[in-house]
């Protein structure tokens, strides 16, 4: 009897099992299948897929880079704010870098986030034919940030510096200020710790409001993106325009055609969608450069 019981058991225990198979991996996944691909509901299911001439050229939840093999940035087309998802845009290291405003003296093993926005602000102003310049950076793209050495007062303050570097401009760089406090700025030597000194971010002579955007130099908390801000659209006009040969206007009223304002007119802030807007382009003012 109890070998009867046993069998029966477990008989019943191997039907639940190919029961319980059968409805959660086969009939389940099939009937929500089934359901995505509904009229209103396929695209989003389908990854939100963006299709030119038959062919995948995008999503468009995720943001994408229009450069060369190099790097560079294609003249023709609208360039997406940075990515810090790996090597850019990258679904699979989807993230923030994590780096905080007090980030800002670069290290032999990386750049520190202040200069990274000095390095990007000064490329965009230089393709765009726009001032570059922005607080606490040098002309030269890098963070405007010293090393004050000296005895300090009670405020922690350094009245009489005995020493100044420049952190961020390494030997033999001109340093971008010539002096501070009556003593002579100097380059840093590579490899040397200058944390001893009280570190000052240096403000400098630039706008208070920068003519490049903050969206064009800093990356999104995803690092996938695919929208702009109308202000980074907006000085981009010009150089889209010349290498298609049409003009401003022309490229302005395509800008403003894939804006979207703010989600019930109070929730985020009005962007630009940067692929649409590069299809729409091609579609319409081909570049033949």
């Amino acid at each position: 009897m109890r070998y009867s019981t046993w069998i029966r058991q477990h008989v019943a225990a191997l039907r639940a099992l190919l029961a319980l198979t059968a409805i959660t991996g086969i009939v389940y996944p099939l009937a929500v299948f089934a359901v995505a691909q509904l009229p209103g509901l396929r695209e989003n299911a389908d990854g939100s897929l963006v299709e030119a001439n038959a062919t995948t050229v995008g999503s468009s939840l995720i943001g994408q880079s229009f450069t060369d093999a190099g790097g560079a940035a294609l003249v023709q087309y609208f360039q997406s704010r940075p990515s810090a998802a790996g090597d850019g845009y990258d679904t699979l290291s989807t993230s923030a870098s994590n780096l905080g405003p007090e980030d800002i003296v670069d290290t032999e093993s990386r750049k520190s986030l202040l200069t990274q926005v000095c390095a990007r602000s000064k490329a965009v102003g230089d393709r765009e034919g726009v001032d570059g310049s922005r607080p606490f950076c040098t002309q030269g793209g890098v963070g405007a940030v010293l090393s004050v050495i000296g005895p300090r007062d009670a405020d922690g303050d350094v009245a009489q510096p005995v020493q100044v570097v420049s952190v961020n401009e390494a030997c033999p760089a001109r340093p971008f200020l010539g002096t501070y406090r009556g003593v002579r700025v100097e380059c840093a030597e590579p490899g040397q710790d200058y944390s001893v000194g009280r570190i000052v971010p240096i403000h400098g002579a630039t706008p208070a409001d920068p003519a490049v955007p903050a969206d064009a130099v800093t990356a999104s908390g995803s690092g996938l993106d695919p929208h702009i801000s109308p202000e980074y659209a907006a000085i981009q006009v010009a150089r889209v325009a010349k290498a298609r040969g049409v003009s401003e206007e022309q490229v302005r009223a395509l800008v403003d055609a894939h804006t979207t304002g703010r989600t019930l007119r109070f929730l985020g802030e009005p962007h630009v969608d940067v692929l649409q807007l590069n299809l729409q382009l091609d579609q319409r003012y081909p570049y033949h450069g």
